[in-house]
């Protein structure tokens, strides 16, 4: 796919993975659709693309709410005009034990509210954006590319039952999406991050990252802009498709 001047939607905008897609993309002369939930992050994610000489624009979305999507992606048509990438990648963590215990007695476990929060917001707002992203594409009959963002911690992470089983979900919806969608010329294709240097990493304690960072062959968190890099080739390569792509440093959980 050539980029310029295509339209791309990337939830989770705001910072993070979500603003170094938007700015790689718009390197590329790609239009960009922001969303995210906090608006100081959107405006200042679409400010930076525009210095970059292209169209972005902010919309406010929360993923895991089914009428914030549906109106979210048709004002991004609207406003564009067409919309030719999705990026799935707005996501959080709640992580927890299922049971923490000590000599037999148990302490605590992973509430209801942390596996909701979680599965809502990764899993379920996969669904709903692509489902809505799928069906402007098929109308607007140009095809397109649905961009998914599953993480290593997929293959199962202690402390992680909520968000490794909604990444294994992501990856596992993305092949069906690649089967089912082809035909409509839409590709369907997941990066697996591993440790990369974003909010969430920064949210934990220096010591469990520095072990985290000590497991990773080339012994460093990943950049962003790596991540970001591996999403404008899978964009611009029409024969990837269906599969999950793992840039982790050479880790294996």
């Amino acid at each position: 796919m050539q980029l310029s001047n295509k339209v791309v939607a990337i939830t989770g905008a705001g910072r993070g993975l979500g603003r170094a897609m938007a700015l790689a993309f718009a390197a590329e002369g790609a239009q960009v659709a922001a969303l995210d939930l906090n608006v100081a992050d959107l405006a200042e994610t679409c400010k930076q693309c525009t210095a970059r000489g292209v169209r972005a624009a902010p919309y406010q979305t929360d993923v895991a709410d089914e009428s914030q999507v549906i109106a979210s992606l048709d004002a991004v048509v609207s406003d564009f005009g067409r919309l030719d990438i999705l990026i799935n990648n707005a996501g959080l963590t709640r992580d927890a034990l299922l049971v923490k215990a000590k000599d037999g007695v148990v302490l605590s476990k992973m509430s209801l509210a942390q596996w909701n929060t979680v599965i809502n917001v990764n899993l379920t707002g996969v669904f709903l954006c692509a489902r809505e992203a799928a069906e402007r594409m098929i109308r607007l009959g140009n095809g397109g590319l649905i961009m998914n963002i599953s993480s290593i911690s997929r293959e199962g992470n202690a402390g992680q039952t909520n968000y490794s089983a909604s990444k294994a979900g992501v990856a596992a919806m993305t092949v069906v999406w690649a089967k089912e969608l082809a035909r409509h010329g839409i590709r369907s294709v997941a990066i697996a991050p591993g440790f990369c240097a974003t909010d969430i990493l920064a949210a934990m304690r220096p010591e469990l990252v520095a072990k985290m960072t000590e497991a990773v062959p080339v012994q460093r968190l990943g950049e962003p802009a790596e991540i970001a890099s591996t999403a404008v080739y899978i964009a611009q390569n029409d024969f990837v498709n269906g599969r999950v792509i793992e840039i982790d440093g050479g880790l294996r959980l």
